[in-house]
């Protein structure tokens, strides 16, 4: 598997006035036309040069400021004094790095003097989502900027490790933080993505922002940029995207929730079933587990509504909230199942 390629404060969040909405006649049978057209200048295509080389990824506007939200391993060239530009329709424009978060793979860029044309996306509410729901990818594959490509979520929650460095091989399937790889609860689609769609809109039939697509699953063994879609396409979704980037926009940086523990893939029994979850390995004492009760050895099978299938997974939902947040983990322990009210901490940067 594979990635798709290579501080001042001002609100994100964009006026209703400067939006353009969708309303499609029949959900089955949406008009894409409409759709793309409403969202062509909402996705720009982004260029990095570093010395001889660079690369190409995709964005997405997210107010009037100026402000587009992609993936940091498509700017990370421009992080280490690459020259990044933007472009929209057939104008190409200087831009700077706001702030990147290498734990989420999210990084805002900012347009110098943004032209009015640029128009920012609405963003939906992505936990109200629903396998088999039409979306369409945009973004800027293999160069090809303004490009479209239609599918349906084919699962959500789905657990993706990426490393959070710009490298061509990408989903190496560790879950060591500090090691420097990202773990996301993504939305899995069969959208068509391909290299250069990395940091692109992933959009819902009225031409809302439901993700930021991310990686790609391979087949091929060989360099990021001789592979592509085989249909199997992830996106961070949007609620995630839209924590991350507003965070930026007003600090230059992004906080995270901190559960104080350290996660295996596990199994335990319950009414003589066998029940997959995250096996908890440490924890950290005085940490926010530790003062819910959480012990070495209890497995965790769910936080809120949302299952947990294995330690990737824990370590993915728990990135998607908010320090302060409080949360219902479920958990089993010995036999006996039990739950714990959390209240997420924050995360050393």
């Amino acid at each position: 598997m594979t990635k798709n390629d290579a501080p001042a404060a001002t609100s994100s969040s964009a006026s209703p006035n400067t939006v353009t909405k969708v309303v499609q006649g029949s959900p089955s049978a949406p008009d894409w036309t409409a759709t793309a057209s409403a969202v062509s200048d909402s996705v720009v295509a982004i260029t990095v040069r570093m010395g001889t080389g660079g690369g190409q990824g995709s964005g997405v506007v997210v107010d009037t400021n100026g402000n587009i939200v992609t993936n940091d391993h498509v700017v990370a060239d421009a992080v280490s004094g690459g020259q990044l530009t933007v472009s929209t329709g057939n104008r190409t424009y200087e831009a700077t790095v706001v702030g990147t978060d290498p734990s989420t793979d999210l990084a805002v860029i900012r347009v110098k003097n943004p032209p009015t044309s640029m128009k920012p996306i609405n963003f939906a509410d992505s936990s109200t989502l629903t396998v088999g729901s039409p979306v369409m990818a945009v973004g800027n594959p293999l160069g090809l900027s303004g490009s479209v490509t239609t599918g349906i979520i084919s699962a959500l929650n789905r657990p993706v490790t990426t490393s959070n460095r710009h490298s061509p091989r990408d989903l190496q399937g560790s879950r060591d933080s500090s090691s420097g790889v990202v773990v996301t609860n993504a939305i899995q689609t069969s959208a068509a993505i391909n290299p250069g769609n990395s940091g692109g809109a992933l959009i819902n039939a009225n031409g809302e922002l439901i993700g930021i697509n991310s990686s790609i699953a391979s087949l091929s063994s060989s360099r990021s940029e001789s592979s592509g879609n085989i249909g199997i396409g992830f996106a961070i979704p949007s609620n995630l995207a839209k924590s991350i980037s507003d965070q930026i926009i007003d600090t230059g940086k992004a906080t995270h929730a901190f559960l104080g523990i350290s996660v295996r893939d596990a199994a335990a029994s319950k009414d003589g079933v066998q029940v997959l979850g995250a096996g908890i390995a440490t924890v950290s004492p005085r940490s926010p587990a530790d003062e819910g009760g959480l012990q070495r050895g209890d497995v965790i099978t769910k936080i809120d509504d949302t299952d947990i299938a294995s330690g990737e997974s824990l370590v993915g939902l728990v990135r998607s909230f908010k320090p302060g947040q409080k949360v219902k983990i479920s958990y089993i322990r010995g036999s006996q199942e039990a739950t714990a009210d959390v209240t997420l901490g924050t995360a050393r940067s």
